[in-house]
This record gives C-alpha cells, sequence and structure tokens, in this order.
C-alpha cells in the first residue's frame, strides 16, 4: 500500500502536539510523587476521561467494533457490563479510595497502599502485588503495541515489526519524561478525540448506506442474527462478557486516576464527565462494528482482519486529512493506555522493588532513573510479546483485565469496608485470584463450565480466600481499626 502523505501528515501534527504537552508536564515533574501521581492535582475532568481513555485503549477502536463486525449485536454484551462495572467504580471506590490512600500514609502506588493499609512489615503485599503489576501489564502493554501495529501496517503498509518499534518509541517519547501530568494531560485530548471519532464515523457509514432503516435491512437480509443481541447467546457466554464490568475494581492504571484526584469534591463532577464520554465512546464503537458488517457486504470486500474495520472505514469514507486525524483517534485509544500502563508498571519496580527493597536511601533523581529504566524495560518486552502477527487485541486485553480484576478487585473493595479484613486474608486472596486466572484457561478444552470468562471465578474466590482467612485469623490491630474510622469519619464529613 502507497503511504498516503496527508494523513501521514495529520498523523505527525497530532504526535507533535502530544510532544508538546510532555514537555511541558516535564517542567512540573520533578520527583517520584509528581511522576507517579501528578501530586494529586488533577481536576475531576481531566481525571475522568484520563481514566476513560487509558481504560479503554486500542480494543474500543479496534477490538470492539471487530468483535461486533463478526457476531452483530451479540458482542454488545460486554459493553453493558463495563459500563455498568465502571459507574459502580466510579459510584462506590472513587471517593473511599482517593481518602484511604491519603490517610494511609499518603500511599502513591497500589502495592504502596497495600502495605500502609494492612502495616505489613514482612513486605510480602508490596512484593507480590508488584509482582502482579508486572506480569499482566507486560500482556496489558502488548496488547496496545499490537494494535498500533496493525494501525500503521493497515494504514501505510508500513512492516508489522517495524512498526511496533515505531509506536513504542512515540509513547516512550513523552512518558518517560512527563510521567503521570504528561499522561493524564495527553489522556484528557486523546480522550476528546477518540469520542469526536466514535461518533462520527457511523454517521457518516449510516448515511453512505441511504439511512439507519436500509442499514438494518441490508444486515438483515446477510444474517437476521446479527440484529439480535440474544442469538447464540448461553448463559455462559453472556456471563462471561457482562463479567468484564468486575475488572473494573482491581485496574490499577484506573483506579489510580482516583488517587490523583485533587479533592473528593471532584468525584462527582468526574463520574458524570466519565460515564457520559463511556456510553457515547460504547455505542459508536458498536455501531461502527456494526453498520460495517452492511458497508462492506454492500461494497463486497469483506475483511480479513475484523479489527480493521475503523481502519478501512477512515480510509474509504474520508477526505485524506480527515482520515488521518481519526486515524489519530486509534492511535490516541492506544497510546493513552500504554503510557499509564508504563506510569505504573515503573512505580512499581522503581517504588516497591528499588526503593523498599534495596536502596531506601535512594534520592529523587535515583527513583525517577530507576522509573524511566523500568519504563523502557516493560515497553522492550511488551514488544517482543507482540511479535506474533496472529495476536489479538481483545485476546490479549481480556487475560491481563482479568488478571488485574481477580487478583486485586476484591482485595480494593473489602479493603475499603470490610474492617475486619486482615494482612494475610489480603495476601491470600490476591495470590489465589491471580493464580486462578492462569490456571482457569488451561482446562478450556473440557468445556461446559470452564469456557466461563476466567475473571468470574478469579473474583468469587479470591473474595472467599480473602474473608474466611481473614476470620480465621486474628483481627486487625487497633491502630489499623481506627484508621479504618477516621476514614470512615471523613467521607462522612465530605
Amino acid at each position: 500500500m502507497d503511504i498516503n502523505i496527508s494523513q501521514l501528515t495529520a498523523i505527525i501534527i497530532y504526535l507533535i502536539g502530544m510532544g508538546v504537552i510532555g514537555v511541558i508536564a516535564t517542567r512540573m515533574t520533578s520527583n517520584l510523587n509528581d511522576f507517579v501521581l501528578g501530586g494529586r492535582r488533577l481536576r475531576g475532568e481531566v481525571a475522568a476521561l484520563s481514566a476513560g481513555a487509558s481504560d479503554m485503549s486500542g480494543w474500543l477502536m479496534l477490538g470492539l467494533p471487530g468483535a461486533v463486525y463478526v457476531s452483530g449485536m451479540g458482542g454488545a454484551w460486554i459493553a453493558i457490563g463495563l459500563a455498568t462495572g465502571a459507574y459502580l467504580n466510579w459510584q462506590f471506590v472513587a471517593k473511599p479510595f482517593r481518602v484511604y490512600t491519603e490517610v494511609a500514609n499518603d500511599s502513591i502506588t497500589v502495592p504502596d497502599y497495600f502495605e500502609n493499609r494492612f502495616r505489613d512489615k514482612s513486605k510480602l503485599l508490596r512484593v507480590v502485588s508488584a509482582i502482579v503489576i508486572l506480569v499482566f501489564f507486560t500482556f496489558y502493554t502488548s496488547s496496545s503495541l499490537v494494535g498500533g501495529a496493525i494501525l500503521l501496517e493497515s494504514s501505510f503498509g508500513m512492516d508489522y515489526t517495524l512498526a511496533l518499534w515505531i509506536g513504542c518509541g512515540v509513547i516512550l517519547s513523552y512518558t518517560l519524561f512527563g510521567g503521570f501530568l504528561a499522561a493524564s494531560w495527553t489522556d484528557f485530548v486523546q480522550g476528546i478525540l477518540m469520542l469526536l471519532a466514535l461518533i462520527v464515523v457511523p454517521i457518516v457509514v449510516i448515511y453512505e448506506l441511504g439511512g439507519w432503516n436500509e442499514t438494518l435491512q441490508i444486515i438483515g437480509e446477510i444474517d437476521p442474527s446479527y440484529l439480535d443481541i440474544t442469538a447464540g447467546a448461553t448463559i455462559i457466554s453472556v456471563v462471561s462478557l457482562l463479567a468484564w464490568g468486575l475488572g473494573y475494581f482491581g485496574q490499577p492504571h484506573i483506579i489510580v486516576r482516583f488517587m490523583g484526584v485533587k479533592s473528593t469534591k471532584e468525584i462527582p463532577k468526574a463520574r458524570l464527565v466519565g460515564m457520559t464520554w463511556m456510553v457515547i465512546s460504547l455505542f459508536g464503537a458498536i455501531f461502527i462494528g456494526f453498520t460495517g458488517i452492511a458497508y462492506f457486504e454492500v461494497t463486497g470486500a469483506p475483511l480479513e482482519n475484523s479489527e480493521t474495520v475503523f481502519i478501512m472505514l477512515t480510509q474509504v469514507l474520508f477526505n485524506p486529512w480527515v482520515a488521518g486525524f481519526l486515524l489519530a483517534a486509534i492511535l490516541a485509544a492506544i497510546m493513552s493506555t500504554v503510557d499509564s500502563q508504563l506510569i505504573v508498571a515503573s512505580s512499581a519496580l522503581a517504588q516497591d522493588f528499588y526503593k523498599q527493597l534495596f536502596r531506601r536511601n535512594a534520592t529523587r533523581k535515583e527513583e525517577m532513573l530507576v522509573g524511566r529504566i523500568a519504563c523502557l524495560v516493560i515497553a522492550i518486552i511488551a514488544i517482543f510479546l507482540g511479535y506474533d502477527q496472529d495476536s489479538k487485541v481483545l485476546e490479549l486485553v481480556s487475560y491481563a483485565w482479568a488478571g488485574f480484576g481477580a487478583a486485586f478487585g476484591p482485595l480494593i473493595v473489602l479493603s475499603l469496608f470490610w474492617k475486619r479484613m486482615t494482612r494475610n486474608g489480603a495476601l491470600a486472596g490476591m495470590i489465589v485470584g491471580a493464580a486462578t486466572v492462569i490456571i482457569w484457561p488451561m482446562f478450556a478444552d473440557i468445556g461446559g463450565i470452564f469456557n466461563l470468562y476466567e475473571l468470574v471465578p478469579g473474583f468469587i474466590l479470591s473474595w472467599i480466600t480473602i474473608m474466611v482467612v481473614s476470620l480465621l485469623g486474628k483481627a486487625p490491630s487497633k491502630e489499623i481499626q481506627d484508621e479504618f474510622d477516621e476514614v470512615k469519619s471523613i467521607l462522612k464529613k465530605s
């Protein structure tokens, strides 16, 4: 495929803009607290769009439309689950987590919070949670880089492997230096760009097909089951798709936005902005895949790779300059997730491994350097995981999402609302949740219940383990219980 200069120029303009934001953020990043958490000074709307953009990643623009393109409206169950989970996360977790992380010795990372919340002097909670973050974020980051490579390969005929390296290099160029602020501010801009693209593209496709009724007629003639959300659905498949919503409670790159909000007063505004953005974006992604079925059937050119449906629609329907900025929206979705993941993963290495286990007296500059080196190493490993050109964005995201949801979700929720929870319960639950996600898919060939999304058994078993182990052990110390009561008192006043 020949390189379209107009599209390439539009993308370059976009990338330069993100670079400028990164440079500005660098001037405000002087220590690890700034690098990891932005000094807890995010406005509500920035936190909301940043959380949404870093959450959705390339799967919103590639994976979800691709799934709907293949299965029709049956793929919409996942969107229902995600919207429900995201709302519950903002409604019940955001405010107490923001307060608790500050009260618990001003925790700036998720492992930091676990250790401080349970007064874990053994460092086991910190180390195990950091390992979970590094393992699953490497897969998550790889999924986003694969999405970027698909974009560059499909749009510009670029070699897939070269595209992996170029996409990663662009993201590292601002994440390494600007840290959390650069990630959050660029995510805010990227979230707006993603929203516009997800609104514009399906509207234009429907117009080209002659209207909504004509679109439905074409799809119905292809296969009536595409119009039925229950077609081919089983209890296990529906529960598996809806269960994606459970994952929200344990995603470090999302809940860290709660920690970074400047005050709890910003939470209601953030929830409204974030949920509005999310619902519109999810509907847009669904309709891109859905209308793509009709469009490519009419043109007689069905797609070989379903996850390129958004890319191909922009190529054939829009002026090259407009297409360039629409393609930049895909890049925005990818970049907004990778930068956030790299920040959280690098903080786990710098703050939770290096400083705590090896160099407790490390200087600020030394911590920053280690964090940036960690970003680079994790990105390189993710690139090599993405070398397989048959990799599917949605499959990689699914595995990482389940890992975090099962390992951290029950732990975070119960730590905020259950006074009797203990360190041993937290540790056991985290290990059981992560192990279940790893082991469960190994029995998929058996079928039946083992076809259930691994997040479901992982979440349930982790929750039960935390409660059982906590109740069998000694009650938390008075210091821990008093801190729990202090947090509740602050929340009541706010």
